[in-house]
């Protein structure tokens, strides 16, 4: 039985003419806390986009919890908050509560019944995120990072396993984005939620992941945080295009 809930073997993805990803093979562990970093256009928002079954790709496998995708059935197990999240009609009349309760609908229907059943899941969702004071209040009052902590909430309230995140903190507030950090650490750590981050802020997380994956067309590095650490300056900046410098940190808690 495989304890990697992602799986990428030899994938290939090409738009049009131009190939974007080349022979990626990546594998994630159940548990763990993987940054995706890479150049802007080098492929990450498109690994993600396979990895949901949201593009098929032209060479190669994709597996979930062990199983090919095209037999993959039980995406509750997966949740996942876009880039564009934040990205929504700010003057939209729902609240916190009804927002994060959105994230039932598929699995209970209507609303009303989503309301008497996971009660208690909602509200968990929204404590596990940190907006507890916020149920009553109007999305489009929000911050930018607050919005962003209710749409993970949305995600999570179906208690999935994986959560998949692409440049969250878009639109987070500089001096909040290491509270996120400290948010998405417990998911992890407590929750047990394996995630996959999709981020350029690899500074701000360094001391929260457990792996890297370093894209860039192809995979330049898929590994632990610690072994990414004696990666080195040159090797890297050759791979982005410019230059760059390693995060070197003490790790809060060990790899999974």
């Amino acid at each position: 039985m495989s304890h990697h809930v992602i799986e990428l073997i030899n994938v290939n993805y090409r738009y049009d003419k131009e190939q974007v990803l080349t022979d990626i093979n990546l594998a994630v562990p159940e548990g763990a806390f993987l940054a995706v970093v890479g150049p802007n256009g080098s492929g990450k928002s498109t690994m993600l986009k396979l990895i949901l079954g949201l593009l098929k790709s032209k060479g190669g496998e994709v597996k979930l919890f062990g199983k090919p995708i095209s037999k993959f059935r039980e995406w509750e197990k997966i949740g996942y908050v876009s880039q564009k999240a934040n990205a929504f009609n700010t003057g939209f009349p729902a609240t916190v509560y009804e927002v994060v309760a959105s994230g039932l609908t598929k699995k209970a229907g209507l609303f009303s019944r989503v309301e008497r059943k996971y009660k208690s899941e909602i509200i968990d969702a929204i404590q596990a995120v940190g907006m507890q004071d916020f149920s009553n209040r109007n999305i489009g009052e929000l911050s930018g990072g607050q919005q962003q902590r209710v749409f993970i909430a949305r995600a999570i309230v179906s208690r999935p396993q994986v959560l998949i995140l692409d440049e969250p903190t878009v639109g987070v507030d500089a001096k909040n984005v290491q509270t996120f950090y400290d948010m998405l650490e417990r998911l992890n750590v407590e929750l047990g939620i394996t995630l996959v981050l999709v981020t350029h802020d690899t500074g701000t997380v360094s001391n929260k992941i457990t792996h890297v994956a370093c894209l860039n067309n192809t995979l330049h590095f898929h590994g632990s945080a610690e072994d990414f650490e004696q990666v080195k300056d040159q090797d890297l900046s050759a791979f982005y295009g410019h230059d760059i410098q390693t995060i070197h940190h003490n790790h809060s808690h060990g790899v999974h």
